[in-house]
């Protein structure tokens, strides 16, 4: 299917859905009053401290502060990404998910056959492994059951250059487009995959959408053999055993990353069924998008030695721009010579639940490898600390986390005060706004995100104003210009419009903060609020601007004093 789901069908979708009957389903709830409440299904607790509004159609929960729409309740209880929620709701409202063409989030179309054929592959893989005792003994060797065999799908491809073509009623290009099979340059069409043992990967759906091969003896090569980018299978992106983890754990309390597929399987065979593996690649920020989706806590495992730990630290570059205040990363190194399937094999689930217990708060590993070598009581050494660290810091959305994280860094450079902003050039078009004006901003933004209908009582020249200014400020009028122009009054249409997209989410946490305020006092709150930042913004404006003019005039009067190039001759 092609194309983005139009945001009006998006917006009639969430018009549909009573909160009360959405949330009723599934938690068993009580009248209080005008609202509802029950005992929260995203933290443990004995007391209530959830609650439902039939009048605002929302819910939120006071111990976890979890909140959001019927759309977003959905996705988080029932464990599904946006797409998957939207026609799922669709599905049972008996509504077909229309998608239009272009747009921003254009996808291309793809061919459902890809699917199919791909599913029918995984089952001939798995017929084939009860007929080679030789792949059932080397499962065996490697310590896997039957059943955790049979859970992940695990399956072999046999020996021979055609097993697939002729047993699959599909095209050679349809084989070919699924990465199962290789068009040679002469045109003949032979299997990608031989004798070698088949791990299915499936998206978050359960859909077989690639595979990866491992060899059954050292002297083969590649050691790991993987399908090739197609239409439905993106290495950037997807994550192995990511649906097994949600198929076992109703509660996703936290996610472990680890290397092959090997580790993934042997950890949950032991009991440690939150384990997933990267395709080959680092672990990218796409990846760290998803797996916090399902998870607040994520913990890299990886080989305690150099190349363990330089993977390490792509993996922590790569998840700066999605941390927050509510989501954590953490890293483990093995001994040297473990991996997860060895360690777990060798030592018990215990020992190894025992051994991610010890991690290394990522932020914490960043700022120690950042320090290495350098002497942080020197003003070199704290110059060069500063300028290290600058670039990292600014990858983590602005928030909590990050003023944390620049008082960290101020503190180890032996500053008091936290480190400023500098102020953009003159000549710059755009303007940076100072830290004072940064905490309202977020403010603004938290309020805008609980109440998106009061974006219809600002003036556009304010939107144009915030327009003028990067960083959170430009967001800020980002979102409030799309929610007044397009006339937005629920939190769940804005967030759908930047699904898929960096701001998306800066956005779901600005949602999720809590307000101790009532909507009317929220709305004017932001109201009086607005105008009092673009005074600030256009302050520091004029500041700067004098600033950079006395800067440029003093240039010019010591020009005065120097002669012309023609008089000192």
């Amino acid at each position: 299917m092609a194309g983005r789901i139009p945001q009006s069908f998006i917006n009639d979708l969430i018009s549909r859905l009573d909160i009360v009957e959405v949330v009723g389903s599934r938690v068993t709830l009580k009248k209080t009053g005008k609202n509802l409440s029950g005992l929260c299904p995203f933290h443990d607790e004995k007391t209530p401290s959830f609650t439902v509004s039939p009048d605002k159609q929302f819910f939120h929960c006071f111990g976890c502060q979890e909140s959001g729409t019927a759309l977003s309740f959905i996705m988080k209880y029932d464990r599904l990404e946006f797409v998957e929620a939207v026609e799922q709701v669709a599905r049972d409202l008996g509504l077909e998910v229309p998608r239009e063409g272009g747009g921003r989030r254009h996808t291309p179309r793809v061919d459902p056959d890809l699917y199919e054929v791909l599913g029918q592959a995984e089952r001939i893989y798995r017929m084939a492994l009860r007929d080679h005792p030789q792949a059932i003994e080397y499962l065996k060797s490697r310590g896997l059951t039957g059943e955790v065999a049979r859970d992940f799908g695990v399956g072999y491809a046999p020996e021979g250059w055609q097993n697939l073509i002729g047993r699959l009623n599909f095209s050679e290009q349809q084989l070919v487009d699924a990465g199962l099979a290789i068009r040679s340059e002469k045109g003949r069409v032979y299997d990608r995959f031989r004798h070698r043992i088949m791990f299915p990967i499936r998206d978050t759906r359960g859909r077989v959408i690639g595979f990866g091969g491992r060899v059954l003896s050292a002297e083969d090569s590649p050691k790991y053999l993987n399908s090739p980018e197609t239409e439905v299978f993106r290495k950037g992106t997807e994550l192995y055993g990511l649906y097994e983890a949600r198929k076992a754990l109703r509660q996703l309390t936290s996610l472990i990353v680890v290397e092959g597929y090997m580790d993934v399987v042997a950890l949950s065979q032991h009991g440690v069924a939150n384990a997933v593996a990267t395709l080959g690649t680092a672990t990218g920020t796409d990846h760290f998008r998803k797996l916090f989706r399902y998870a607040d806590e994520v913990i890299c495992c990886f080989d305690g030695d150099n190349a363990g730990r330089q993977a390490a630290w792509r993996a922590l570059l790569g998840a700066l721009p999605v941390l927050n205040e509510h989501r954590q990363l953490k890293l483990a190194f093995l001994p040297d010579g473990e991996d997860p399937d060895t360690f777990v094999r060798k030592m018990g689930r215990g020992a190894f639940v025992d051994y991610l217990a010890n991690a290394q708060p990522g932020l914490e590993y960043l700022l120690q490898r950042l320090s290495e070598g350098l002497d942080l009581n020197s003003i070199d050494g704290q110059a060069r600390f500063i300028g290290l660290a600058s670039p990292h810091l600014e990858e983590i959305p602005p928030g909590v986390l990050q003023d944390l994280l620049k008082a960290r860094i101020d503190s180890m450079a032996g500053r008091s005060d936290v480190r400023r902003e500098v102020a953009a050039p003159v000549q710059a078009p755009r303007l940076t706004a100072g830290r004072k004006s940064l905490s309202l901003v977020r403010r603004l933004l938290v309020l805008l995100m609980k109440n998106p209908a009061v974006a219809a009582e600002v003036e556009t020249d304010a939107v144009q104003r915030l327009g003028e200014f990067d960083g959170p400020v430009a967001v800020l009028g980002k979102v409030l210009g799309h929610a007044r122009t397009h006339a937005v009054t629920d939190v769940e249409e804005l967030l759908a419009y930047w699904m898929g997209t960096d701001l998306y989410d800066t956005l779901l946490g600005a949602a999720q903060v809590h307000v101790e305020l009532d909507l009317p006092d929220q709305r004017t709150e932001f109201v009086e609020g607005l105008p009092r930042l673009v005074a600030q913004l256009e302050a520091q404006a004029r500041q700067q601007n004098r600033q950079n003019w006395s800067d440029q005039a003093g240039i010019d009067s010591l020009q005065d004093y120097v002669p012309a190039r023609k008089d000192r001759e």
